[in-house]
């Protein structure tokens, strides 16, 4: 069959290539091995410094329990509050713990002390979190010494409420696991997505793509032709990504693994009909590569990799129910976090069936054949 010898043609057209075959294979390991340790939102390593104006007891005790948290590192105690301002501005340090004087006394006589927490807030994330980390802390301190406190009430009972927290599917509160299934969905995009389309214009510039537009072959055979074997490299990469987060992080899908495929396959049809049309419009591979910037920068910042869709504005929430990469990072995290199966995804499984006849539709038409 014609449509064999064009499958052919492509896989042997990708291996001769010596850039696109260490794509396929470098970029998953690279994104499965660094990039689920650089792309963590949760902040540690803060630089901390404290101005003790008390000098007590309870006023070391909490410096030492700052010091010995995961989260800060204690770059320096100062007198004043101006010399802490000062290495704030530096960059030596990101937030500032005040304590107050007359702070272990207040404890002790009225229960109650203050201590002032200044956050630089430039990067707002950062300064938020790191002052709530802050505040747990100081809270947990209170906390401690509450306990070690003789009073008591009249019935000679302190009452107390114990708070047991549970967190559903990331029991650890583990950031990487949350990131790892749209890690995945962002290398099928860049592999399966915008290398058809590269290759295609490729094509034109080397003038090859002109021999195959004088011969009989239709142009729904060369657009399946060309999508079939990025398909098949798609479903190589999912499972490269897949054996490598369970032996390296002890990942494994908590739902049925076949379901990943099944939606996979569809996203695959997606972002590849997505790439054909990029290079059907086409003329050069520098225009080319400036519209996969644009869509590709586009996708991945409404797709909810970094941020939860239900904090964007209700203009933006709208944009992202036409973006494909949302929906299959929808599908991955519930299937690994939540072990959701297809029933579930109902909604995710309707819209990537829709977007991959749509665009591989669009990809046929806007594809100019002379005959």
């Amino acid at each position: 069959m014609i449509i064999g010898y064009l499958i052919e043609k492509e896989f042997k057209q990708i291996f001769r290539n010596t850039f696109i075959p260490k794509i396929i294979v470098a970029l998953p390991l690279m994104a499965m091995l660094v990039f689920p340790w650089a792309a963590n939102q949760e902040i540690k390593n803060i630089n901390v410094d404290i101005v003790d104006s008390d000098h007590s007891v309870f006023s070391k005790r909490l410096t030492n329990k700052i010091a010995a948290s995961s989260y800060f590192i204690l770059s320096d105690i100062s007198a004043t509050n101006n010399d802490a301002l000062k290495n704030v501005e530096s960059g030596k340090a990101d937030i500032i713990l005040e304590i107050q004087p007359d702070f272990e006394k207040r404890l002790i006589n009225e229960g109650i002390a203050a201590v002032m927490i200044s956050a630089n807030a430039v990067n707002g994330m950062k300064g938020t979190l790191s002052a709530n980390y802050m505040a747990r802390i100081v809270g947990d301190f209170a906390s401690e010494l509450n306990g070690e406190q003789t009073y008591k009430s009249a019935n000679n009972v302190l009452p107390a409420i114990n708070i047991v927290s549970q967190n559903m599917f990331n029991a650890f509160m583990d950031y990487k696991i949350f990131m790892i299934p749209a890690l995945i969905v962002m290398l099928l995009t860049i592999i399966c997505g915008f290398l058809p389309a590269l290759n295609i214009v490729s094509e034109k510039e080397l003038g090859t793509i002109e021999q195959i537009n004088v011969t009989p072959v239709g142009k729904f055979t060369f657009i399946v032709s060309k999508l079939i074997p990025y398909w098949i490299i798609g479903f190589f990469v999912l499972s490269i990504c897949l054996i490598l987060i369970a032996l390296i992080y002890g990942l494994t899908p908590a739902g049925n693994i076949s379901t990943i495929y099944t939606f996979a396959t569809m996203y695959i049809l997606t972002v590849s009909g997505i790439g054909l049309v990029i290079s059907n419009y086409s003329e050069t591979m520098q225009q080319s590569m400036f519209i996969i910037f644009f869509f590709i920068i586009v996708m991945i910042l409404m797709s909810g990799l970094f941020t939860p869709i239900s904090s964007m504005p209700q203009w933006a929430q709208y944009i992202t129910t036409i973006n494909p990469l949302k929906y299959l990072i929808q599908v991955m995290r519930m299937i690994f976090l939540k072990g959701s199966g297809i029933a579930n995804l109902t909604t995710q499984l309707i819209a990537l069936c829709s977007f991959a006849l749509f665009f591989n539709t669009w990809a046929m038409l806007s594809y100019k054949k002379n005959n």
